[in-house]
């Protein structure tokens, strides 16, 4: 009975062409191989996953290689492919670094390369995870390293180069492998679901290559669970409840509810998130990936007949706005220990979000009623009228003897300082002395309008057509710091 080896390990790269994405990488290597310009030290740094170990294996297997192609791609079919393919040759020393990181090992490591190899050309050291070797012993590598044996070549693999010395990287190519594009992943596991005979729908391959990150090892391995599950054929709806994720009817619940600015409707559907048991975290990651994906069919850049019931209710801003709550949310998720409250504000914050005008919509506004203010053209001022009496015909007024002592001093230029006051009770002594039963007033002199200073009137309300610029200023900071219209 054979065995049973994992996906990972059974679909495992077993030469370059076979390598999902780094195509740049691949013909680096490749070149070096077949221009013989191999160096002594490599080093393969990236995320979980995206083939770093593989690359390396590969590199070790072509450069032991009988029969190398002429495209540099390992024959797979000599002694020395097949033990590196089965993990048993001696000439390739696989080490953990996390397990052998101290200074004893790498002392065992500078006592053997002097060997050499049992059967193929190099003998090749592949430390794995090297960032985890303590400071000692990376200092008692650095000789080793940069003068080793003709024979020797180490190869190393790290998630965290910057952990690693800069006297070690300076002796070492470096290679930075990306995470896998999700167009490779599908690829990859299109060709496995074939060669098992899985039946299995692109939308749930979609889902499996979203949820592994770009790992190709996590995708497989979570296809591998798929499988395992043993029912047939395998949905998009089957995938999300074996993974545990949010069912998409209560994302479009959600939908709804912020639509139809439904507050109590929005309460109920945190109740049934939390009750459904999901960690916080999950839902959250869910509703982030829910509206995601209503920003992108705004933007044109998908297509899902499932949510295009609810896609107009939203806009960009909208959209962005409920994605930037969501982060803010996130972030502040271990901060309360009240986990149901912590999700009905949440929906809440949700819903209210839709009369929200964002902050660009009302700069906008702003500058639009600033823009209209300036064309409108100010009102004509009211000219003060002043109603002059009709002048007496038969009676001369004569003008009194303290009159002709001002009218004297101005014309001297001489004006005393209390001249208004005094001109008041001139005018108040001539009232006594006219009749009371005229009705007319008394003209004011010029001399009197040219010296005295008139108190100017508040403007009218008619006056006051224009408002204040700022007054417009302050009401949209009001209604930006309020969040909404009425």
């Amino acid at each position: 009975m054979q065995k049973y080896q994992i996906i990972p390990r059974k679909f495992r790269p077993k030469s370059f062409s076979q390598v999902a994405g780094h195509e740049a990488i691949v013909a680096t290597l490749k070149n070096a191989l077949l221009q013989k310009r191999t160096g002594q030290a490599y080093l393969f740094c990236g995320a979980r996953g995206c083939g770093k170990t593989t690359l390396a294996r590969l590199f070790a297997k072509a450069l032991n290689c009988d029969n190398v192609s002429d495209l540099g791609e390992p024959c797979n079919s000599c002694l020395s492919c097949q033990e590196i393919s089965e993990g048993r040759s001696l000439d390739i020393i696989e080490i953990d670094g996390a397990s052998n990181r101290g200074i004893d090992d790498i002392r065992q490591i500078n006592e053997t390369v002097g060997y050499a190899p049992s059967k193929g050309l190099y003998k090749i050291y592949i430390i794995d995870e090297v960032h985890m070797l303590t400071k000692e012993a990376f200092n008692a590598l650095l000789k080793t390293l940069e003068e080793p044996p003709k024979h020797v070549k180490f190869f190393f693999a790290t998630t965290e180069p910057h952990k690693v010395p800069q006297t070690i990287l300076s002796r070492c190519q470096c290679f930075s492998l990306s995470r896998i594009p999700q167009k490779a992943l599908l690829e990859k596991l299109h060709r496995i679901a074939k060669e098992l005979e899985i039946d299995i729908e692109e939308k749930a391959l979609v889902q499996v290559s979203h949820l592994s990150e770009g790992s190709l090892r996590d995708a497989e391995s979570l296809l591998d669970q798929l499988i395992c599950y043993g029912k047939t054929p395998i949905t998009l709806e089957l995938t999300r409840e074996i993974f545990g994720l949010v069912p998409q009817e209560l994302l479009f619940s959600l939908d709804e509810a912020i639509h139809t600015q439904d507050f109590e409707k929005a309460t109920e559907l945190a109740t049934q998130f939390f009750e459904s048991g999901k960690d916080l975290n999950a839902t959250l990651e869910a509703l982030l990936e829910h509206f995601r994906l209503h920003l992108l069919i705004q933007l044109g850049q998908i297509e899902e007949k499932s949510y295009q019931k609810w896609a107009k209710s939203y806009t960009k801003e909208l959209c962005l706005y409920i994605l930037d709550t969501l982060l803010q949310w996130q972030q502040n998720r271990l901060q309360t220990p009240f986990k149901k409250v912590y999700l009905e504000m949440l929906f809440l914050t949700l819903v209210r979000s839709r009369h929200r005008i964002p902050i660009d919509v009302l700069v906008q506004r702003l500058v639009d009623l600033e823009e209209k203010l300036e064309k409108t053209p100010e009102p004509e001022k009211k000219e003060e009228k002043v109603v002059q009496a009709k002048p007496k015909e038969t009676i001369q007024e004569t003008p009194s003897k303290e009159e002709d002592k001002y009218r004297n001093n101005l014309k001297n230029q001489e004006i005393p300082q209390n001249f208004c006051q005094e001109r008041k009770t001139i005018a108040e002594r001539q009232d006594t002395s006219e009749d009371k039963n005229s009705e007319e007033k008394p003209i004011p002199s010029k001399t009197d309008s040219s010296v005295c200073l008139s108190i100017k009137e508040s403007p009218s309300k008619e006056e006051d057509v224009h408002p204040s610029q700022y007054d417009t200023l302050i009401r949209f900071a009001a209604v930006e710091l309020e969040g909404s219209v009425e």
